[in-house]
This record gives structure tokens, C-alpha cells and sequence, in this order.
């Protein structure tokens, strides 16, 4: 491995970990921002949501400015970006003002994710990209497995405000080992221009699908959603015309291995990205734990996922990754099958057993589809690869929020966690895991039927 590949490779690992850290961590303080800020349950929602909605809105176009403005240019911008505003998290002294920020934030953390994958795979030849995007990977699972332990800690003796302090000073050290180490790019594209109209209904299309879930009990609610729904129909078929396109309709229309492996990612990760957030939810509300014991038991799945995703990489180097990764589907479709029977006598072995499982489904759909999507096209198209594969993962996480978002606001209405009874809360949680299980499983389609890579 040459100097310039483990400088790139570092600073991609580095990034893995950050991102996940920061969301898993914030999962475990929701119960505390709620109280303090007194934000009742669609509210607290947001908190998360905001942040992934700001990423699912700028990732593509960022996909398509990395491809003709430099991939290192875009990614240095972004580590400036998060940093600043991952600091300013932590002075936040209402709930509007953190969502605004944490939307503010999420921009900055797209422009790391829609570059950082395809540095990798212009640095490394095919036969390793495997191997380094698994490490990558499991970089991300290191990070999710370090959130819940340490987010429970720092929120549980110096407060919530510590989460994002301690997180901007990692994006210190990733600003600058990219400044000092990741270098410049070579010339790129001489394209210069971009489709802001398909920008544009992309952003409000999306942002009118995520916002109006969360009014969906009011009949405007149910107008804004049907809205976002006809918009982004409308977005794909102005993509399909425009000659500036960021979103690749012919790519999905010619290329079955991208287009199947894309639509894996975004369902899996619709269907699993909530279970943080709800098992925090359920930890300390049914189970009545403090932020420290319940981020202790969610390490379980992450762990599992740190642990084995290199080695699911590693696999789908050798082995057709489709079989690997619709393995992995059923995996979590069956342990979000699992969840849809807790209640607050649930035993805290067969949590931490179940997390465990859903981390094994996990890792080995993660690394071996990742490593599908981005093998599936020429290296001029990484760049694309790269942030298509990116909007999937956050367009499915945004999707996973939006859905619990709705169910919160039909049967918690407008009501803190606190206040709900507990009745009604566990009621929800089953009925979203058992959405989750059904959602997942109907994804192992496009999985086995993607085609081969080998």
C-alpha cells in the first residue's frame, strides 16, 4: 500500500467513524433534549430528522460537483463545514434553533459522504476495493457501537452539549489530517454546470415527503405528502430529459446490477436505520434505564457489525456478494420480527441477543452490496457511484424516520415520550417493528435478483 493509500484510506475511516458516532450518540440523549428543551415526541424526531434531511437534499448534487470540481476539493469543504456547525450544536438553548443547526450541520456531512467512497475506489485498483470499503465500513460500525456506550456516558454526567463538543473536536482532526495529508485532485471534468431546476424539486419534493409526515393526522398534512410524492415523480422524469442530470436514469435503466444493489440499500436501510432510536425510546421509557445502562446494551449490534463487516468484504471479493447480501436481509428482517414482541417485561438478554443478530444481517449485506454498487460502473462514474449510493443510505434512514414520525404523530399526537402511556407507547413500538420486518423482507427481491458481478 502506497503513502498516498493509506493517507486516503485514513482519512476515509476517520470520517466512517465520525458520522455514525455523532448520530448514535444523540440517539441516546433524545430522552434528556427532550426534557430540557421541552419538545414533545414529533418534535425530538426532528432532532435526527433534520440532519438527514439536509444530507439526503445536497448529497447528489454534491456527487455531481465532486465529479468536475475535484472529489478532495468537496471533501475538505465538508469536514470545514460539519465542524462548525457540530460546535454550534452545543449551544443550542431551544429545540428550533438545534434543528436548524443540525440541518445546517447534515449539508456538511453530505459533502463527506458523496466523496469520501469514491476517493477510495480511485486510489485503490478492484481487487481491493472490497477489503478497504469493508475496513470503512467497519469503521461506521465502530462508531455506532462507540455512540450508544459513550453518548450514555457523557449525557449522564456533563450533559448533552458534551455529545456535539467532543464531536467537533474530531472533526478538528479530520479537517486536518485532509488539509496536511489527503493532497489535491488531478484535473477533472471540464463540465461546469449543474440542472438547479432538478435541484430544486428535488429539494422540495423531499422536504415536503419528510415535513408533512409529521402532520399527517391533519388533512394538510396528508396534502404536503401527496405533494412531495408527485414531485419526485416529476424530479425522475425531468432527470430523464435534462442533459445537466445529477440523478443517472439512464444508469438505472441499463445497468440492473446498480439499479437492484441501490434499491437493496435503500430499503434495508429503511427498514433498520430507526431501531436506535427506538430502543433508546424503549430502554429508558418501558424498562425505565438510565441513558448509561441503555447505551451499554445497544453497542450489541454495532459490535457485531464492526467485527464482521471486513470480513463480509473481504468475502464479496471472492464469493457473488448477492448471496451474501440477501443472507443478510433475511437476517434482519427476522430480528425486526423479533422486536414486534417486546413489551416492558422483556428480557434484557434477548435484546442484546437480537441486536446481535439484526448486526450479523447487517454486516453481511453491508459491504458486499456497497462493494456490488460501486463495481458496477467505470471508474469515470465514481464519483456518481459514489453519491447515488450515499443518497440511497440517507434517503432509506430518512425514510425509516419518516415512517416512525407518522406513526408518532397518529398515536402520540402532539405528547412528549414522558407523558405517553405506556400502554399506547409499546403498542406503537410493535407496530412499527412489525412494518420494519415486512419492509425488509420484501427488499431480499431485488437482492437475489440484482444479477451477477463475477
Amino acid at each position: 500500500m502506497t503513502r498516498a493509500q493509506k493517507s486516503v484510506l485514513l482519512v476515509a475511516i476517520i470520517t466512517s467513524f465520525m458520522g455514525p458516532f455523532l448520530i448514535s450518540s444523540v440517539n441516546i440523549a433524545l430522552p434528556i433534549i427532550e426534557k430540557q428543551l421541552q419538545l414533545n415526541a414529533v418534535s425530538l424526531s426532528w432532532v435526527i430528522t433534520s440532519f438527514l434531511l439536509s444530507s439526503g437534499i445536497f448529497l447528489l448534487p454534491a456527487g455531481k460537483w465532486a465529479d468536475f470540481l475535484g472529489h478532495k476539493k468537496i471533501f475538505k469543504a465538508g469536514t470545514v463545514l460539519f465542524l462548525v456547525f457540530t460546535l454550534l450544536c452545543s449551544f443550542s438553548t431551544n429545540g428550533n434553533i438545534l434543528i436548524i443547526v443540525r440541518f445546517i450541520q447534515g449539508i456538511g456531512a453530505s459533502l463527506l459522504m458523496a466523496t469520501s467512497p469514491a476517493i477510495l475506489v480511485r486510489e485503490f485498483p478492484k481487487e481491493k476495493r472490497g477489503a478497504v470499503l469493508g475496513i470503512t465500513v467497519a469503521a461506521v460500525y465502530v462508531g455506532l457501537a462507540v455512540g450508544p456506550t459513550a453518548g450514555g456516558f457523557i449525557t449522564f454526567y456533563w450533559g448533552w452539549q458534551a455529545i456535539f463538543l467532543l464531536s467537533s473536536l474530531i472533526g478538528l482532526v479530520v479537517m486536518i489530517v485532509a488539509f496536511k495529508y489527503l493532497g489535491s485532485d488531478k484535473l477533472q471534468s471540464d463540465k461546469k454546470s449543474l440542472d438547479y431546476k432538478g435541484a430544486i424539486i428535488y429539494a422540495i419534493g423531499l422536504s415536503a415527503l419528510v415535513y408533512g409526515s409529521s402532520v399527517i393526522k391533519e388533512y394538510s398534512g396528508q396534502i404536503i405528502v401527496l405533494s412531495g410524492i408527485v414531485l419526485m415523480f416529476l424530479f425522475i422524469w425531468q432527470q430523464s430529459k435534462s442533459s445537466d442530470a445529477f440523478f443517472p436514469v439512464k444508469e438505472f435503466k441499463i445497468n440492473r446490477l446498480f439499479t437492484y444493489s441501490n434499491l437493496a440499500a435503500l430499503i434495508n436501510y429503511s427498514a433498520t436505520f430507526a431501531i436506535v432510536f427506538l430502543m433508546s425510546l424503549f430502554l429508558q421509557k418501558a424498562l425505565d434505564l438510565n441513558p448509561r445502562t441503555a447505551g451499554s446494551i445497544l453497542i450489541a449490534q454495532p459490535i457485531v457489525m464492526a467485527v464482521l463487516s471486513p470480513i463480509a468484504g473481504k468475502l464479496s471479493d471472492k464469493y457473488e456478494p448477492r448471496y451474501l447480501a440477501s443472507a443478510g436481509m433475511f437476517i434482519c428482517s427476522l430480528g425486526l420480527g423479533l422486536f414486534a414482541t417486546l413489551n416492558e417485561n422483556s428480557s434484557l438478554y434477548f435484546i442484546i441477543i437480537n441486536l446481535a443478530f439484526i448486526g450479523l444481517g447487517f454486516a453481511l449485506f453491508s459491504s458486499p452490496n456497497m462493494n456490488t454498487i460501486m463495481s458496477s460502473v467505470s471508474k469515470e462514474k465514481a464519483g456518481m457511484a459514489s453519491g447515488i449510493s450515499a443518497t440511497m443510505r440517507v434517503l432509506g434512514q430518512i425514510l425509516s424516520m419518516t415512517i416512525a414520525t407518522a406513526l408518532f404523530a397518529v398515536y402520540f399526537d402532539k405528547k412528549s415520550i414522558d407523558t405517553i402511556d405506556i400502554n399506547t407507547f409499546v403498542k406503537g413500538m410493535k407496530i412499527l417493528f412489525l412494518i420494519f420486518s415486512l419492509l425488509c423482507f420484501s427488499g431480499i427481491y431485488f437482492s437475489l435478483n440484482r444479477g451477477k458481478l463475477y
